[in-house]
């Protein structure tokens, strides 16, 4: 069952699958239908997930399972969802599975894509900073979603590999 965002508990599973270059329009309207099409079927062993799912900042592509009173996902329906994560990336010609791929904010709303060595030289040369916005695509439920998914690199784990 496919619910808003805001219906989901703040415990609610999340992953975040980051492309590799942004969306066009066409690809998001095709991508939110396709996301749509299967949140609508996917399933743990048989029981009916409440989900939501969408594309971020034409970017991020974000699942979601509410576990506080429904099914939870189990390792077969996670499988699921990457399998379906993969066959969008496959359809678009966009790669969801490079970690090592750092995304943060220029500018306060451009957002940018660095490989991680890139990454690590410029917040060498400071043009990347402590105070940088960055995603932290590791966070495990909704309520860290909504609260620390962009964070200032200083207080991520991201901090460590620069």
């Amino acid at each position: 069952m496919i619910l808003d965002l805001i219906a989901l508990d703040n415990s609610s599973k999340v992953w975040i699958y980051q492309a590799d270059r942004e969306f066009t329009y066409d690809e998001l309207d095709f991508s939110r239908e396709k996301i749509h099409e299967f949140l609508s079927v996917w399933t743990s062993h048989n029981q009916e997930l409440h989900t939501y799912g969408n594309i971020f900042h034409r970017r991020f592509l974000a699942l979601f399972v509410d576990e506080s009173g429904a099914a939870s996902a189990s390792g077969c329906s996670i499988d699921k969802s990457v399998h379906f994560v993969q066959q969008l990336g496959n359809v678009l010609g966009i790669d969801f599975f490079n970690r090592l791929n750092y995304s943060y904010f220029e500018n306060e709303e451009e957002i940018q894509m660095l490989p991680q060595s890139a990454f690590s030289e410029a917040y060498q040369s400071g043009t990347i900073t402590d105070d940088t916005l960055v995603f932290d695509h590791l966070v495990k439920s909704k309520g860290d979603f909504l609260e620390n998914w962009v964070r200032p690199l200083g207080q991520t784990w991201i901090k460590r590999v620069v």
